[in-house]
């Protein structure tokens, strides 16, 4: 599994490609909040903390996570190396985790900078350090639950498809029905069976961890859809040696 993991993180910055998905990333971010005026602009905000980052991250992570996944194992097929790395003396499960926890290192370190800005936050504050630490490091473990499991869907949407932009458009759209779609369907209904269909979207358990409020069940949430896609991946690519 380690070297799955260290093999898929460095071919992603071999290429171009991979430092232009995650400049884009970067600057998206960085222009929305610190640059272009709005809502989520924290110059323009009157009060020191990074809300902005932890409302915009669930639909540009939308982009970001199948982008950094969508090579994952549709390169793999489209190449034919799929049948030669599934002959090797490695597991189908520990090819799945290795690559899984690959993108998500990736996703990690598109998000590393967030942690200079925060920096930035404690001396721009008055008085100095003025700054809710406690509801910053909650709301960015959050957002490390939420590419988690942005990931897993990447990868499955990934073991798809043997084209990377089919595997691109099923992982986001994929993501973008499990963040939001229970909400539009939840709309349709009232009282305990709106909230119950709510309950199984993404932004109602994501929102709780943005608050900054470490709840059992939003990560048990988190980690349980995780495990369903990654175990989803399997036929899907053990049929490829068949």
């Amino acid at each position: 599994m380690w070297h799955i993991f260290v093999k898929e993180f460095k071919n992603f910055f071999s290429a171009p490609s991979g430092y232009i998905v995650v400049g884009l990333f970067l600057m998206a971010t960085a222009l929305l909040l610190w640059v272009l005026p709005g809502e989520y602009n924290i110059i323009d905000n009157s009060y020191a903390n990074l809300d902005g980052l932890f409302i915009l991250a669930p639909w540009l992570y939308m982009f970001l996570c199948p982008a950094v996944t969508m090579q994952l194992f549709a390169a793999e097929k489209a190449s034919g190396t799929i049948e030669t790395l599934l002959t090797k003396p490695i597991s189908v499960n520990s090819i799945i985790c290795g690559k899984a926890l690959a993108g998500l290192a990736l996703v990690v370190v598109a998000l590393l900078p967030s942690l200079v800005w925060y920096i930035s936050l404690l001396y721009m504050a008055d008085p100095v350090g003025n700054v809710d630490s406690g509801a910053f490091w909650g709301s960015w473990l959050g957002l490390i639950f939420l590419a988690m499991l942005y990931t897993s869907i990447g990868l499955f949407g990934s073991s798809l498809a043997s084209n990377q932009i089919v595997a691109f458009i099923t992982s986001a759209v994929l993501c973008f029905f499990l963040y939001y779609g229970f909400d539009l369907i939840g709309m349709m209904f009232s009282g305990e069976v709106a909230f119950v269909l709510r309950g199984f979207g993404i932004r109602s358990h994501y929102d709780s961890m943005a608050r900054g409020v470490i709840d059992s069940r939003d990560i048990v949430y988190f980690i349980a859809f995780s495990f369903i896609f990654l175990y989803a991946c399997r036929p899907f690519v053990k049929n490829r040696n068949k």
